[in-house]
């Protein structure tokens, strides 16, 4: 597939390997600024979300690393000026970027903060690459090149979602003191619970890697938000499902960006599909 759809001598090894280069230089120029107070430059978008001098500098990094990549493969950043839908809606491939997931985390210091790149063909993600540059920690994956951790200089390690046996509680990625009445209830439907709490799209990489057995999303986010950490879930073995109707998440395919509410998980179960409300 990779050789028909980039039409050169490319496969998802080697796209892989170059998208983690353009990952790494974001990072880099991400932490220049973030141990430098001085530099956090904070505006506020349309939506009131926050956007930092961080945001603008990694978004300039992978959207000039991408072009090089693949000149033939369009771009859908956060952080730049979206083709309008006329045009979208004809893309059978696309990169899907958000430069810098979780600013608020950035701005809060905490250090749970990533660089996200996905590739889409036909609406599905097939590859991506998550990276929190403060961590020193890689989530990244492929189809046919398997699912994989590293942290800092180690070795990566393969990763793959756990099946929930029954025989320990659900650990649910998730917030232990702000939920809302609809994730509430979920919860209580599971049972036994003990809830992982993490930031950015680091939250869906802990279901891949088999640290969380569930991840609902019952609020809103955008497709960039999400893409990359998608493709490494659906590799190694989980999957991001619409809420509503059990289906798997699709990527610029109709004009809005916005995501449907989720769950991430290995083994659905129809309780949790049932129609909100």
């Amino acid at each position: 597939m990779a050789d028909i759809l980039f039409g050169m001598d490319m496969d998802f090894e080697k796209l892989l390997a170059g998208v983690q280069a353009a990952v790494s230089r974001a990072g880099d120029e991400i932490l220049k600024i973030y141990a430098d107070p001085e530099l956090f430059d904070t505006e506020h978008k349309a939506d009131d979300s926050p956007l930092t001098a961080a945001d603008l500098a990694a978004n300039r990094v992978l959207v000039a690393a991408l072009t090089e990549l693949t000149p033939n493969i369009p771009i859908l950043s956060e952080e730049s000026a979206q083709a309008p839908w006329s045009e979208r809606q004809h893309w059978t491939a696309c990169w899907v970027v958000d430069p810098l997931d979780g600013t608020k985390e950035f701005l809060k210091r905490n250090d749970e903060f990533t660089v996200n790149v996905g590739l889409v063909v036909d609406h599905e993600p097939v590859l991506g690459v998550v990276f929190a540059p403060a961590l020193k920690k890689w989530y990244y994956g492929a189809q046919g090149q398997g699912a994989w951790m590293k942290l800092g200089d180690a070795e990566p390690q393969a990763i793959s979602a756990a099946k929930h046996s029954g025989e320990r509680p659900w650990r649910v990625v998730g917030s232990r003191s702000h939920q809302s009445p609809e994730m509430a209830g979920f919860l209580e439907r599971l049972g036994e619970t003990e809830m992982v709490a993490m930031g950015s799209s680091l939250k869906l990489c802990l279901v891949a890697s088999g640290e969380a057995d569930l991840y609902p999303r019952l609020g809103p986010t955008s497709e960039w938000d999400t893409c990359a950490a998608h493709a490494v879930v659906n590799v190694a073995g989980g999957q991001v499902l619409n809420r509503e109707n059990g289906q798997p998440l699709t990527y610029n395919a109709r004009e809005s960006i916005l995501n449907p509410h989720f769950i991430v998980c290995t083994e659905p179960n129809p309780d949790w599909f049932e129609p909100a409300g």
